[in-house]
Order: structure tokens, then C-alpha cells, then sequence
């Protein structure tokens, strides 16, 4: 299975690419009601591994990943275990222009058969996945602008 999904950022490229450089960034941008705990978060690099539990209210996900083709144009997650047979989530970073750029998240998918596979198609299914997605747009937006505004005061964020 395949999801894509794609919006501007009124930010230049750096902005944008160092928003989701940053350890907390998974955290940042998980939407309630679902808590990103996270375990182990390497900074970002080409074999950085995150561990981290997303709990849907009661229920935790475990999650381990490993990082890839990591640019500042984006990086892939590949998931090594976690709730589905397979994840590979492309994040591209590509500038429109000085002042924008455009996210595109790009996520091949597989679920397990059986009762796990029932778990992850509840889960993650194309609406939930849009959910989240859709909430990702306006949740980096709003953490990009508040680096930026920060930056630009010279203040701590």
C-alpha cells in the first residue's frame, strides 16, 4: 500500500530541514489524542535509530526505526520492528522558492495478517493516516514559524 501527501511551508529550506533535524521533532508533531513517548532518539544521521511508544489512549505501539538517505533535501524511516510487516516513510524537503518549501511524505506500507494486522489496519488506515498527516502540515507550520520568529528575536526557543 502507498500514502503520499504534500504541503507548503512558508519557510526557506534550512528552516524546514533543521525543524525535523531536531530529536523532539517526532513529539512535536503527533496530534492527540495519540502521546509520542520516545525511548532512544539518535540525532538525525544515515543509521540513526529512534525507539519510541505511541499510545493510542490505553493502547502502546512500540516502534523501532532506522534512518536513511539523510540530506538536507529529507531522509526515509524504515521501520527495523513495530505494528506493521513493513514502513518505509520518504521525507522530501524540496524549496519552492527562497521563502517556501514544499514536504512531501511519501510511505509504502504492508500489514501483517491475523489479529496484529487487524491492530494496524485500525490504526493505520488510509483515514488515520490522513488524520495525521493532515495534522503534521499545520503542526510544522506552527513549530517552523515559532523557530523562525525566535531566530529572528536572537531568543532561547
Amino acid at each position: 500500500m502507498e500514502f503520499t501527501h504534500a504541503f507548503v511551508v512558508d519557510a526557506p529550506l534550512a528552516a524546514v530541514a533543521a525543524f525535523h533535524r531536531d530529536t523532539s521533532a517526532l513529539r512535536q508533531l503527533t496530534p492527540p489524542p495519540i502521546v509520542a513517548r520516545l525511548h532512544q532518539f539518535e540525532p538525525l544521521g544515515e543509521g540513526s535509530e529512534a525507539r519510541f511508544t505511541l499510545w493510542f489512549g490505553p493502547l502502546p505501539v512500540r516502534w523501532h526505526a532506522v534512518h536513511s538517505d539523510v540530506s538536507p533535501a529529507g531522509f526515509t524511516d524504515t521501520q527495523l520492528h513495530g505494528p506493521l510487516k513493513s514502513w518505509r516513510h520518504q521525507h522530501r524537503f524540496i524549496p519552492l522558492n527562497a521563502r517556501q518549501t514544499r514536504v512531501e511524505d511519501h510511505i509504502t506500507y504492508e500489514h501483517d495478517g491475523g489479529p496484529r494486522g487487524l491492530l494496524s489496519r485500525m490504526l493505520f488506515n488510509r483515514l488515520g493516516l490522513l488524520y495525521l498527516f493532515t495534522a503534521r502540515k499545520i503542526l510544522t507550520r506552527r513549530h517552523v514559524a515559532r523557530l523562525m520568529a525566535a531566530e529572528q528575536r536572537n531568543w532561547p526557543v
